[in-house]
């Protein structure tokens, strides 16, 4: 059976969905839903069409599953649980220290819907937080550590956008080299967060605008820099498109932890990511996931889920017979 997908947004982490379904033979795009003019947007794939996201309820039984790829800010927070009564959904929400309420809101709509939430599913939370997981069960006594960059946070950078007075920016996230070298040793060294990494942000103000006060509020902003060591830079658009075109990013969780009678042996669990497109990858991973919840509504589940609550295999288009012979 052929999976239907809806985008909501159409930005870079829209698009990298659009490409995605492309790789994804059992799936197909059905629309992408807009808040600007529908007829403004130019889609890749031949024959589907962009709708204003006010068309979307009255679709709701030609989209199987509806990725939304708004902002963790302020769009995610409003847009998951309106679209969870309506439709099977996947988000990347990813402010960290929000995601209990999140959860519980999404989790409350799709119940009400009879429909399946995927919330947080990108790589950090989520394939992130799956190695953690799997670390932290086999090691239980051990200490797991995060790092990201060096690479451009969309989170981070959209936050920054949202500051009165900001025409862009992009903000990468630097790991501290001594820290990340030191829990590699396995002696499991105790960080503060500002020890593990710096930040680093190029923003574009209007003309006059005041940039002290942006970059107070930059520096100042919970959740997301106000526990770091944060650079701010102020350059031109033409600096900012020049030198910040791209969108790479990437990282590492480190588990290192001991077994034996007597801790007598050290053991390190590291997985990285190093990628070229930041939105491209954690679009792959939505789409993923809206397989899974896809599957899982089939099946009669309802309400909200994580990466932590999907069978590995439902992430995949093969069979189990399939996965059994050729991965296991």
């Amino acid at each position: 059976m052929t999976i239907r997908i809806g985008i909501l947004g159409y930005g870079n982490l829209g698009r990298g969905v659009e490409c995605a379904v492309r790789h994804n033979p059992d799936m197909t795009l059905a629309g992408v839903f807009t808040r600007r003019d529908p007829a403004s947007l130019t889609l890749l794939t031949p024959g589907v069409k962009a709708y204003s996201i006010a068309e979307a309820p009255a679709m709701a039984d030609q989209i199987d599953v509806m990725i939304l790829c708004g902002g963790s800010a302020t769009d995610l927070p409003v847009q998951t649980p309106e679209f969870a009564a309506l439709f099977n959904v996947v988000d990347s929400f990813d402010t960290h220290p929000r995601i209990p309420e999140h959860f519980a809101a999404a989790d409350e709509a799709s119940k009400k819907g009879g429909k399946v939430s995927v919330i947080s599913a990108g790589w950090d939370p989520g394939m992130f937080s799956v190695s953690r997981l799997y670390a932290q069960s086999i090691l239980p006594g051990g200490s797991t550590y995060t790092f990201w960059g060096k690479g451009v946070s969309q989170g981070h950078s959209d936050a920054i956008r949202r500051i009165s007075g900001v025409v862009d920016a992009r903000q990468y996230t630097i790991p501290v080299d001594a820290a990340l070298e030191a829990v590699r040793s396995g002696s499991e060294p105790v960080l503060t967060t500002r020890q593990k990494h710096t930040r680093e942000c190029f923003v574009v103000a209007e003309e006059g605008a005041d940039t002290a006060r942006i970059e107070h509020e930059i520096k100042t902003m919970p959740d997301y820099f106000a526990d770091y060591d944060t650079t701010v830079h102020f350059i031109s658009l033409e600096e900012l498109r020049r030198d910040h075109s791209g969108i790479p990013h990437g990282g590492f969780v480190i588990t290192s932890g001991k077994t034996g009678w007597n801790d007598e042996n050290t053991h390190v669990v590291e997985y990285r990511l190093k990628l070229d497109s930041n939105p491209e990858f954690t679009s792959s991973i939505l789409v993923a996931c809206a397989r899974a919840a896809f599957r899982m509504n089939q099946e009669g589940r309802t309400g909200c889920v994580t990466l932590f609550d999907i069978p590995p295999a439902y992430l995949s288009p093969k069979s189990g017979e399939e996965l059994r012979k050729e991965l296991l």
